[in-house]
């Protein structure tokens, strides 16, 4: 049985937002953005609208 994010043939890239001592995030950007844990990848992924992630990565700026 595949895990839900081999299901996807979106590219994964690591986020410019993670942390350098190994606590990161991989993100897929498609029609919607998946997000999923790079140290935890078999658990599968997070999907958002692309919106919804705008909205999130402009309020991590602004707090950054």
């Amino acid at each position: 049985m595949k895990s839900r994010h081999e299901r996807i043939q979106l590219p994964w890239h690591k986020s410019s937002y993670s942390a350098g001592e190994g606590s990161c995030v991989e993100v897929a950007e498609g029609r919607s953005v998946l997000v999923r844990d790079t140290q935890n990848r078999p658990l599968g992924y997070i999907g958002y609208s692309a919106e919804a992630w705008a909205s999130f990565l402009q309020g991590v700026k602004i707090h950054a």
